[in-house]
This record gives structure tokens, sequence and C-alpha cells, in this order.
């Protein structure tokens, strides 16, 4: 299941048009933070799809039945421009475990490359809610690997993927990939992919925005 929160009228529209603004983009803590403010969002709506209890909690003055969240996800976070998002998210779990996991792109031409994984820190993940945020999915081709890496941690009883933009390629990648039950929470769906695998209209290279481009 899609969850395109461009359907949908909110101020979250207005953190997604200011990340995709190239003059506000300007301001990289800005950046950060409208990272930081619509993982936050989406924590808050994928939470409405997470498993609860009843706990009795006690107040001063008697007994308030609360429902509360019956087990903390695992977070995992594509390295580097995830880390925004991963921030925005644990705001909201904060309890969660988390992930890290790099993946970049190494080129051969101007338009072809092979994505690598080198880098992984992971608890256990068997039978544990897994949420694996990246800001941009393009091809798709970092989250599959990126979740066929974490299984080597054990197999989650479901997964769930956050993203600022993807392709509307990517999401179709992602389905011979990840689990048939998973559930995507995507800011937008941009249907444009050049052949160098970069979104449009997009917002640009999320990681080089949020922490200064890189060598």
């Amino acid at each position: 299941m899609v969850h395109d929160f461009s359907n949908t009228h909110s101020i979250f529209s207005t953190f997604l048009g200011e990340l995709r603004d190239k003059e506000i983009q300007k301001d990289s803590m800005r950046f950060r933070r409208n990272l930081e403010r619509i993982s936050e969002i989406m924590g808050y709506e994928l939470s409405k799809k997470l498993e609860f209890e009843i706990k009795d909690i006690e107040t001063p003055l008697g007994i308030a039945p609360t429902a509360v969240l019956k087990n903390q996800p695992v977070i995992a976070t594509i390295l580097r421009a995830g880390l925004g998002m991963h921030m925005g998210l644990l705001n909201y779990f904060d309890k969660a475990e988390s992930s890290f996991v790099s993946a970049y792109r190494k080129h051969t031409t101007a338009e072809e490359f092979d994505i690598h994984v080198e880098y992984m820190a992971s608890p256990k993940i068997d039978n544990k809610v897994l949420i694996i945020n990246d800001p941009m999915l393009a091809s798709g081709g970092s989250m599959a690997l990126v979740y066929k890496a974490l299984l080597k941690q054990g197999r989650p009883s479901r997964v769930i993927v956050v993203s600022a933009i993807a392709s509307a390629q990517s999401l179709e990648y992602l389905k011979k990939y990840l689990p048939d039950t998973t559930e995507y929470f995507i800011g937008a769906i941009d249907k444009e992919l050049t052949a160098q695998s970069y979104i449009v209209p997009g917002l640009g290279d999320a990681g080089d925005l949020a922490y200064g481009v890189k060598c």
C-alpha cells in the first residue's frame, strides 16, 4: 500500500514545498529541519498502523486506561541523506532501536552506475517492525540493496518505507524486491526519472543540501 501525502492538502505540503525550493535550500539548517518535520508527520501517520495495547496509567488523582505502543520498531536509515529523517522519526519513536546502512552510487559512465553497500550497524530485526527511510527513492536500487543487507539481522514482521519524494519507477521496482505487504509513506510521487536516475522535478541531492557537497 502506498500512502501519497500529496493527495491531501496540509501543512506537510508547505514543508515539502520548502524542501524543493532552490532558494530556501541555500539554508542547510532549514533544509535539515524540514526533513525532520515531514518525517515527524509521517511518523505520526504510520503510528496509526502499528499495534497498541491498553495500559493503566496512574495519575495523581486516579487511573487512566491509555493506548500505548505494544512493540517498539527498528528505524533504519540510509546514510548520509537519511539522517535528518531519522531524527524526525526518532523524535516520535523515542524508544526505538536504530540501524544505519551506507549506500552510494559508483558511476562507470555518466549514465551508468553500481550501488554499493559498505557499512551497517544494526540490532537484530527478527519479528520486529522495520521502518526504512531515505529522502529520495529514485531508481529504488539503494533501498532494495539495503533491505537485503538488513536481512542478515533477521526477518522483520513488517516493513514500512518512508521517503520525501519517490519516482513512480522506484515504487514499481521495489515491488519485486520488498515484501508484498510493505507499506510506503511518500511525501510526493514524481513521474519523471532521467537517464542518470535523478527525479524530476525532485529537489536535487538531499545529502549535499543537508550536509554539504561531497568530494
